[in-house]
């Protein structure tokens, strides 16, 4: 560490005493507090709707008899409030959440209609007028109505269905070519590790309200994982009393899975708990259309308390515990010689969230988790060409302190968080098919170690309105100490013009990224232990990305129904992050190249709710290139010789040309039909040299290769066409039956998602399914 970074970190753990508590979470979600009286001042009930299109939300509730009610977790955005009280006049406006500061709405039900009333209606929700970034909003319904085929999966395909998001195999996310920096924020915890099912266990769609998906205009207290952030809150604004729900899914794959939970809310207390569960036989993406040794189990548990201790102080405690069990897919070969490879990761967390008002204007927010989380892998004696073993993981402390203001036009927020974990990996192999690796490769090794990985940060930002002129601005530092030690400061900032003769918005914005290596056997691929693998190895330090990202866009509104965005973008890296696999075993690690430059178009038309329909329609144009030398990663023997090529190729997940669609109608109030289609041009295949075809042949299959385009150096265009129905069996007093059908991929189509790319290996996605789920609430 050099001298100047040790001063920035004296003076940013200075900054974490003087704040003396542990931290606060990143959560850009605001409070809303009605208060409604009538005439005379007396607190009055009432029945309210709350509802945003652009936020996809709508929230039916009741005001007690104290005439006042409280709606958690709004995302920032236009809203418009509706209240009734018999023998009173309806009252509607429009409010707008744009700060964690609770905001107040005092609501006076006259007696007699207003003769000049304006009309409130939701068209002006359709977007927030004040953005300065890509934001894209998912609600409630779209997440309930996404029946997954491969469990675990339904909240990664809803993430997938926004412009820029590619699926590549085992579910693995990538916005906007950004390769494993995604960062997933659960309820203000911020999760910056591989979300993957094939590395995490999987989040349950049931534990999710709403999700936030950004690509661009990243306000500064976010950080280290910035390819794309996915904010995701669970249910807030559950009724008074005690409540609960059911759902059981089954289908193709012998699939089964359940999820139960119950909430309780009484005067400034609330509770919930909740569990799930599943069994499939296809868990990851296969290799091969076999769909060998695929089985999947996974089931855990979350609980959350929360109290309103005064107007003023909240606290929020949540516990969980989730783990998940699966056999990784054979190919053929490996499926004759009776390979067998079993995985499991486990995760337990802790966390705790205060706030306090100081007044209207100021809210102190403090919050700390721990995380302690495990990944095992096993394999037979007939395992080939590798046996393998592992055992890895690490204890995440996490702290965090925000304050946050309001002072005339701005908004503005100040923060230090810092991650703190021991980290800890063991691997040892066997090569049970020496033909297959470079002569002079060790046949057995054994690997243990452990290490501290500490990354402090601090950030200000500040949100400006000036008219209909929206700027945004802000600053970061970060500091990250595990494999490599450095530091950097991350400028943001953002612009938006709103034009409300044309219902236009046009923005623009620019992010400063410093972007930590990803965390999995990272101490592997650094360790000067494998310096005896091979005759040849060669090991680079893999330091942080750095990166530009340059976006502009617009929002538009039609008719109060339609709205269209349209986005163009360019990201600039430098140590752009990338895998590798060590010798056939599966255990990836991060690598990096010299540079990167991924560019593109994406539009979507969205009809939150045109009369019985809604749906999308989205297409993304991108293409990203690389460029050598590598900077980063360990390489043994003929890949060490090549790491000094300077040459550009496609980055691995350069599909060009995307579209994906979806409409629903609803002919009835109590039932609904929907269909989806997705179109892929497909992913580059980057093969080290030409093809030996028997080899593949014998391999993966004739079913597999003839989805491969050799002589473009690409596998063929992918295309899924879906179908689903839904209907309310029961509903009456707050009780309710719901049944869902869904059929995936009805054409059948083989959709070959890698093929023997560099580092992603093969993976076949799903082929015809069904699916069905029966959910029960009270």
């Amino acid at each position: 560490m050099t001298m100047r970074s040790i001063r920035q970190l004296i003076v940013l753990l200075g900054m974490m005493c003087l704040l003396v508590l542990p931290a606060a979470a990143q959560w850009d979600r605001g409070e809303l507090r009605i208060e409604v009286h009538d005439p005379q001042g007396a607190a009055l009930a009432a029945a309210g709707e709350l509802v945003s299109e652009g936020n996809q939300f709508r929230l039916n509730f009741e005001v007690g008899d104290d005439g006042r009610y409280i709606a958690q977790g709004l995302a920032f955005g236009v809203y418009r409030v509706s209240l009734t009280h018999a023998g009173f006049v309806r009252s509607t406006q429009l409010v707008e959440i744009r700060s964690l500061l609770p905001q107040q709405l005092f609501v006076t039900l006259g007696l007699t209609p207003v003769e000049t009333q304006v009309e409130v209606s939701e068209a002006g929700t359709l977007f927030d007028p004040s953005s300065t970034g890509t934001v894209y909003t998912v609600g409630s319904q779209s997440i309930s109505e996404q029946l997954s085929p491969q469990p675990g999966r339904g909240v990664l395909n809803v993430v997938d269905a926004q412009p820029g998001w590619l699926y590549e195999a085992n579910g693995v996310l990538h916005p906007r070519g950004s390769e494993y920096a995604v960062q997933f924020v659960v309820d203000g915890l911020p999760l910056t590790e591989n979300r993957s099912p094939a590395f995490a266990p999987p989040f349950e769609s049931g534990d999710v309200e709403s999700m936030r998906v950004m690509t661009a205009g990243f306000p500064a207290e976010y950080g280290r994982k910035l390819g794309g952030v996915i904010e995701v809150a669970s249910p807030k604004n559950n009724p008074a009393g005690l409540h609960g729900e059911f759902d059981a899914e089954g289908g193709s794959f012998s699939t089964g899975s359940g999820h139960a939970a119950l909430f309780y809310a009484s005067g400034g207390n609330r509770f919930s708990v909740s569990g799930d569960g599943f069994h499939t036989d296809r868990y990851l993406d296969p290799p091969v259309l076999g769909n060998y040794t695929n089985l999947g189990n996974a089931g855990g548990f979350s609980a959350s308390y929360e109290r309103d201790l005064s107007n003023s102080n909240r606290l929020f405690l949540t516990v969980s515990q989730h783990a998940v069990r699966y056999i990784v897919p054979n190919e053929l070969i490996q499926q004759e010689a009776g390979q067998r490879q079993d995985a499991a990761q486990k995760e337990t967390s802790g966390q705790v969230h205060y706030t306090h008002a100081f007044s209207t204007d100021i809210l102190l927010s403090v919050a700390a988790s721990v995380r302690d989380t495990s990944a095992l892998l096993s394999s037979n004696p007939q395992s080939t060409p590798v046996i393998v073993s592992q055992d890895r993981g690490y204890r995440e402390g996490y702290v965090r302190t925000d304050l946050a203001g309001h002072h005339g036009r701005h908004e503005w927020k100040i923060g230090v968080d810092g991650i703190f974990s021991p980290v800890h990996e063991a691997l040892q192999y066997q090569i049970t098919d020496p033909t297959q690796f470079d002569p002079g490769t060790r046949l057995q090794f054994q690997f243990s170690d452990r290490r501290w990985d500490m990354e402090p940060s601090a950030y200000v930002q500040d949100q400006i309105r000036l008219g209909h002129w929206n700027l945004s601005a802000g600053l970061r530092f970060d500091h990250y100490g595990f494999a490599v030690n450095e530091s950097a400061w991350s400028p943001r900032i953002g612009v938006s013009r709103y034009i409300p003769s044309l219902h236009l918005l046009v923005h623009a914005s620019y992010d400063r990224v410093f972007q930590t290596p990803a965390m999995e056997n990272l101490l592997l691929a650094s360790s000067p232990q494998l310096d005896s693998l091979s005759s040849l190895v060669l090991r680079l330090p893999v330091q942080p990305g750095r990166a530009n990202y340059y976006e502009l866009g617009f929002k538009k509104s039609f008719a109060g129904k339609l709205r269209i965005d349209g986005n163009v973008f360019r990201r600039n890296f430098h140590n752009f992050s990338d895998d590798d696999t060590l010798l056939d075993t599966g255990v990836s690690f991060p690598i990096a190249f010299s540079s990167a430059e991924i560019y593109g178009e994406e539009a979507q038309i969205a009809v939150p709710r045109w009369g019985r329909f809604s749906g999308f329609v989205s297409y993304s144009n991108q293409k990203g290139v690389g460029q050598g030398p590598i900077t980063g990663g360990l390489f043994l023997g003929a890949q060490a010789s090549d790491v000094s090529d300077t040459s550009k190729f496609p980055i691995s997940q350069d599909q060009r040309n995307t579209v994906r669609a979806r409409v629903r109608f609803q002919p009835l109030e109590k039932l609904w039909f929907a269909t989806t289609a997705e179109y892929g041009s497909g992913f580059p295949v980057n093969l080290n040299g030409p093809i030996d075809y028997n080899a593949a042949l014998a391999q993966y299959g004739a079913a597999i290769l003839n989805r491969v385009n050799f002589a473009a150096g690409r596998v063929r265009p992918n295309f899924s066409f879906d179908a689903a129905a839904g209907a309310t069996l029961f509903h009456k007093e707050g009780k309710e039956m719901l049944l869902q059908l869904e059929a995936n991929n009805l054409t059948n189509r083989v959709n070959v998602l890698n093929f023997a790319s560099l580092f992603s290996g093969t993976a076949v996605s799903i082929p015809r399914s069904v699916s069905a789920r029966l959910k029960v609430g009270f």
